[in-house]
C-alpha cells in the first residue's frame, strides 16, 4: 500500500479543489484493486474499441438499409431509428459523413459499480470528466502508472491531429458553461501538457470563430478541438455546426467526434437485443463478447408500441408474466422493479443522474407514473430500463472533519481511463466514487469521497 496521505495533506489539497465549487471527503488511502477485478477492467479497455466500431459499423448498415450480417439477409432499420430520434437534421448528417467514419473518441469511461455477481457497466462516457482531477491524485496518492494519464491524453490528441502535425498542431480544450465545473481540472491538464511541449489552452467553444476555411483563437489558428459538452447542448454552443463543416471538409479536428451513437446508453440495450446477437458475433471476438456480456446488465429500450396477439415484448416481467406492451410493467411488484430507468443521451438529464430511476426504491404508484413518463418523453429522449444490480458494500478509512482517521461504510463507483492511443485502448488511471451505504446512486457528491484506484 502507499504511504498514506496525511489529514494536513488533505485539508490543503481541498483549498484547491480542481471541480469548481464542488466538494468531498478525503482517505488517507488510495481505493484497492484486486488482481482478478484489475484483470477484468484491462478485458473491458481490450473490448472498448471494438465495442465502439461495432457500434459505427450497426448504425451505418442500418440507415444505408444494407444487410447487418455478412452471409444472410437481415436489415435493421429501426437501429437508426432509435439513434436519431429526436436529433437535428444537421448532426445526423454530420454523423453519418464519411469525414467521422472512422472516428474515434480520444478517452473512452466506463462507470462500473462493484456487486455480488462481479462488475456492472452502467454507463460507457465518450466525454468523461475527472482525467486532470484522477491524473492529479494519482500523483499526489502517489499511484501513478508509466505512462501516466497526462501523457496518455496527450498521445491520444496527438494521434488524433496527426495530419496537422500531431504533437506540434495547435489545441484547445473547450469546456462550455453548462461542464464550467470542470473547467480549472482542464486548465491544470493543459498546464501540464505545455510543460511537454503541447500547444494547448482552455476556452470557451463560443470563443472559437470560423473564419473562411480555418478555426480561429484570436489570431491562432486552431487544428484540433477537444470538446467537452454534451451534443444535446448545440443550441447553447452555436459554432457547433461551423465545426462540423470544417471536420467534413479536412480543416479541423474534433474529438470527440460529433458522432451521437457514440453517446447513447441505448447501445448497451442494442448489445443485448435478441435480433442483434448474430451480427455481435461477427463482429466481436469470444473474448470481447463474454467480456461485454459478464458486465452489461440486461438492457431494454423503453417505447411506445404494440405487438400482435400472441406476441411477446423482450424484456423484464411483472407479475411473473411477459409483457405485451411497456405498460405492462406499471404492475410489477418490488421484487421485479429490481430496475434502474434512465434517458440514453442528447437531453439535459441524460448525464449527472438526474434522470436515473431505481424501482425498488418507489411505491408501485409512483413507479407507474416514472415508467409513463418515460414512455410519453419517446423519443425526446430515449429512455432504457436496466436490470439494477445492487451495490456491494465495503469498509474504507475516510478523514472526518475534526481530521480524524474513521472506518467508514459505502458503495463504491469505479471509473477507469481508457485512452485512444493505439489499436487497443489503454488503461491508464482510475477514479474511485465512494458514497455511504444509503446511498443508491452514486456519484460525486458533498459527503462521499474521492481517490484514485491502487492495483494490489
Amino acid at each position: 500500500m502507499t504511504p498514506p496521505l496525511s489529514a494536513k495533506q488533505a485539508r490543503e489539497q481541498s483549498e484547491h479543489s480542481l471541480f469548481s465549487g464542488k466538494s468531498w471527503k478525503w482517505s488517507p488511502q488510495a481505493w484497492p484493486l484486486p488482481v482478478a477485478l484489475s484483470q477484468k477492467i484491462r478485458d473491458l479497455a481490450a473490448a472498448a474499441i471494438p465495442f465502439y466500431r461495432a457500434i459505427d459499423l450497426l448504425y451505418r448498415k442500418s440507415w444505408s438499409d444494407k444487410s447487418i450480417l455478412r452471409n444472410e439477409e437481415s436489415s435493421a432499420p429501426w437501429v437508426a431509428d432509435y439513434f436519431d430520434g429526436g436529433k437535428p437534421d444537421w448532426l445526423v448528417r454530420h454523423g453519418r459523413s464519411h469525414a467521422v467514419r472512422s472516428s474515434m473518441p480520444a478517452v473512452f469511461r466506463p462507470d462500473l459499480i462493484p456487486h455480488r455477481g462481479g462488475l456492472a457497466l452502467t454507463e460507457w462516457d465518450a466525454v468523461p470528466g475527472g482525467i486532470g482531477l484522477t491524473a492529479n491524485l494519482s500523483r499526489l496518492y502517489q499511484t501513478e502508472k508509466q505512462p501516466g494519464m497526462v501523457e496518455s491524453f496527450g498521445e491520444a490528441l496527438r494521434r488524433a491531429a496527426e495530419r496537422f502535425g500531431g504533437k506540434a498542431a495547435h489545441m484547445v480544450i473547450a469546456v462550455s458553461e453548462e461542464a464550467g465545473t470542470y473547467l480549472p481540472e482542464m486548465d491544470w491538464l493543459c498546464e501540464r501538457l505545455r510543460e511537454m511541449g503541447y500547444s494547448i489552452r482552455t476556452c470557451n467553444p463560443n470563443d472559437l470563430k470560423r473564419e473562411g476555411e480555418g478555426l480561429f483563437l484570436g489570431g491562432l489558428r486552431i487544428h484540433l478541438v477537444y470538446r467537452f459538452w454534451e451534443l444535446f447542448d448545440f443550441e447553447e454552443v452555436v459554432v457547433m455546426r461551423d465545426l462540423a463543416d470544417l471536420v467534413e471538409s479536412g480543416n479541423l479536428v474534433v474529438t470527440p467526434p460529433m458522432k451521437h451513437t457514440q453517446e447513447e446508453k441505448l447501445s448497451l440495450a442494442l448489445f443485448h437485443h435478441h435480433r442483434l446477437q448474430p451480427f455481435w458475433e461477427e463482429n466481436l471476438s469470444h473474448g470481447q463478447l463474454r467480456t461485454l456480456r459478464e458486465s452489461i446488465p440486461s438492457s431494454w429500450i423503453l417505447e411506445p408500441c404494440q405487438v400482435p396477439p400472441g406476441a411477446f415484448l423482450d424484456g423484464p416481467e411483472a407479475r411473473g408474466r411477459k409483457l405485451t406492451d411497456w405498460t405492462d410493467l406499471a404492475m410489477a411488484n418490488k421484487r421485479e422493479r429490481s430496475l434502474v430507468i434512465k434517458a440514453s443521451g442528447f437531453h439535459q438529464s441524460a448525464w449527472g443522474a438526474r434522470s436515473v430511476v431505481i424501482g425498488e426504491d418507489l411505491s408501485g404508484e409512483d413507479w407507474k407514473t416514472a415508467l409513463q413518463k418515460a414512455l410519453d418523453s419517446f423519443p425526446e429522449p430515449v429512455q432504457i430500463v436496466q436490470r439494477y444490480e445492487k451495490p456491494s458494500r465495503f469498509k474504507h478509512p475516510l478523514f472526518s472533519d475534526q481530521g480524524e482517521e474513521v472506518m467508514e461504510s459505502g458503495r463504491v463507483r469505479l471509473s477507469p481511463y481508457f485512452f485512444n492511443t493505439g489499436p487497443e485502448a489503454e488503461w491508464s488511471g482510475a477514479l474511485a466514487t465512494f458514497c455511504p451505504s444509503d446511498k443508491k446512486i452514486i456519484h460525486g457528491m458533498k459527503d462521499g469521497a474521492l481517490m484514485p484506484c491502487l492495483a494490489v
